[in-house]
């Protein structure tokens, strides 16, 4: 069963998990990102389907995520490396497994750790910006349209934003101000 594309919303979450999201293919990417290339080695290791895995690989391959390097010519047998593109998701994969170890996984222990080749010292992974290097949380930053943004979507997220909060008719302070005259 295909589920539905999201190739034509004007999101970069959603475009991006139609590439990435398929059932299998952040496993299939996390092999790659450790060294694990050849097809028969990534079958094996997964325990995935050869036709789950072949139609994952062809999507990346497809959207140019991987490329596929002939290693063996009698049989073609094949090598999958990552491009540019597949390089650069691994900051997302990498603030999965922080969320991971932080979350899933604090009573045992990381099941990996991620080594900063640069200083030899066990990281783990931050977003920040990329003006201030500070670190990026939900609670500092906010979200505009940006100029690939699609006006009609942003008028409906402002309108579903509206709906979803109750209007602010007070603040922390007002309300202190309001205890504090009602014990006098």
């Amino acid at each position: 069963m295909k589920r539905t594309s999201f190739t034509d919303m004007s999101c970069s979450i959603a475009r991006t998990l139609d590439l990435i999201g398929e059932w299998w293919t952040p496993l299939i990417l996390r092999d790659i990102f450790l060294g694990i290339r050849r097809f028969e080695i990534l079958l094996n290791h997964l325990g995935i389907s050869r036709n789950i895995l072949t139609d994952r690989l062809q999507t990346l391959v497809d959207n140019d995520i991987l490329e596929r390097r002939r290693y063996q010519e009698n049989p073609e047998r094949y090598e999958y490396w990552l491009t540019e593109r597949g390089v650069d998701l691994f900051p997302i994969f990498a603030a999965v497994i922080a969320w991971g170890d932080k979350w899933l996984h604090a009573e045992e222990g990381e099941p990996a750790t991620l080594v900063h080749k640069d200083c030899g010292k066990v990281t783990t992974p931050i977003v920040a910006c990329s003006k201030c290097g500070g670190t990026i949380t939900l609670r500092n930053v906010r979200t505009r349209r940006g100029p690939g943004g699609n006006a009609q979507e942003w008028e409906a997220i402002r309108a579903a934003i509206e709906q979803s909060s109750p209007p602010v008719t007070s603040t922390p302070k007002d309300d202190r101000r309001k205890v504090k005259a009602a014990k006098k």
